[in-house]
């Protein structure tokens, strides 16, 4: 009787209501366009080589755009998520286990993006020491989902919070800083390569088009599905486009406000930026006292909101590919426990962690292809996807990103024998 008056209730709703209702899972993959690997790939590209990448970050943003949308279809379409496929794909337990084992290591590398960012946000704001910090830091996801108690639309809610204190931030960052314009234009439109941004380039298409956002996506909205009914498909499938594209363009701007407010704070002014710190410190005397603590304010909601999704991705994973539910908070204490060490260590030792940041971010970027690849194929077949079945022009076009994103991979992975 209780879903029949459900379901009565929600043929009353309105259209925009019903896309309300919907809204959020590209809300929560956003934060792959600016979490801290973003900021630190971007500062890096900006502060080092002026705006002329920018056009990486609208490539970038543009490629996760289609590919999220993708994943996102195919929650809708065959409810079930890309994990849940490939497990029935790969047929046996062995290839299962060693491809969840593989993708542990993309959600090991984003969440020590994640680790470093809110690590470093305290270090700035409150002067803690960066180990002090970094221990404090274990622990900030579970700050959300006390937070959020236990209904999902809860965390959406802190999700678009801490993503509007970034892109706020921003904003403000870009009106402080007042870059040239006619130089964004100009490189937004015009690639300009060296094979020394090589790296740098590699770790922003990483940042942007990260595997655990593409993996959660199928997961997120398939839990959207009440009837499984073919009309109930169609019009979650508009929802979801319109999700997509308002979310990540606003993600898309922000990602490249980062780059933009380095290029005009630290190159225009001959600022010498090779650390997070080093960026916090010269805003100061530049731009006054405001501007660094919203730069820091910014890193501190991108690390939170980041570790969040980076937690969901790894349950849907896992869930998917053992066919085995698990406790996010489990979950979140193994992955944290695999990267504190390590990651203690490296700052015990006096490693940059701006590097580390970057670098975090080339290791993503390789490992795209293992739920890149699936995506495509799932979403090209028809025995998976029936009527919502890729288009040919779809489907060449998330074929040529792919190869566009191994091309640069494999350019960075052979360079050393190229000689550049």
């Amino acid at each position: 009787m209780a879903r029949v008056v459900v379901r009565e209730q929600e043929k009353g709703r309105s259209p925009a209501s019903e896309f309300l209702g919907f809204f959020g899972p590209a809300l929560l993959v956003s934060v792959a366009y600016v979490d801290p690997g973003n900021f630190g790939t971007d500062i890096a590209a900006g502060a080092t080589y002026d705006y002329e990448l920018l056009w990486v970050v609208w490539l970038a943003s543009g490629m996760a755009m289609l590919l999220q949308y993708l994943s996102g279809k195919i929650g809708i379409a065959t409810g079930k998520s890309m994990p849940e496929l490939m497990r029935e794909q790969l047929g046996s337990r062995k290839k299962a286990v060693a491809y969840w084992l593989a993708s542990e290591v993309f959600a090991i590398a984003t969440d020590l993006a994640e680790f470093l960012g809110v690590a470093l946000a305290l270090n700035l704001l409150f002067g803690l020491p960066l180990l002090w910090a970094a221990a404090i830091a274990s622990f900030d996801v579970i700050l959300i989902f006390v937070l959020a108690g236990k209904r999902f639309r809860h965390i959406e809610i802190l999700i678009g919070a801490l993503v509007s204190i970034i892109g706020l931030g921003y904003v403000f960052e870009l009106l402080v800083t007042k870059p040239s314009l006619a130089d964004v234009a100009y490189h937004s439109v015009v690639p300009v390569l060296t094979s020394k941004a090589a790296p740098i380039i590699v770790g922003i298409i990483g940042a942007t088009v990260m595997p655990h956002a593409l993996a959660v996506h199928s997961w997120l909205t398939k839990d959207k599905l009440r009837t499984g009914k073919i009309e109930e498909k169609r019009k979650l499938l508009t929802f979801h486009l319109w999700d997509n594209v308002l979310n990540l363009s606003v993600a898309g701007f922000v990602n490249a406000s980062i780059l933009i407010m380095a290029a005009a704070a630290f190159f225009a002014t001959g600022s010498p930026v090779a650390t997070v710190e080093d960026a916090y410190r010269t805003l100061t005397p530049l731009f006054g006292l405001y501007a660094s603590v919203v730069f820091a304010l910014t890193l501190l909601a991108s690390g939170l909101s980041s570790s969040t999704t980076g937690v969901l991705a790894g349950q849907a994973l896992m869930e998917g590919l053992l066919g085995a539910k698990v406790n996010p908070w489990l979950r979140r204490i193994v992955v944290r426990a695999i990267n504190v060490v390590p990651t203690f260590i490296a700052i015990y030792i006096g490693l940059n962690p701006l590097d580390m940041l970057v670098y975090s971010q080339v290791i993503l970027s390789l490992l795209i292809p293992l739920p890149l690849i699936p995506i495509i194929y799932f979403t090209s077949k028809k025995s998976f996807m029936g009527e919502f079945t890729n288009r040919k022009v779809t489907t060449s076009v998330a074929v040529l990103f792919a190869i566009v994103i191994l091309s640069f991979n494999a350019y960075l992975l052979l360079q050393p024998l190229l000689g550049a």
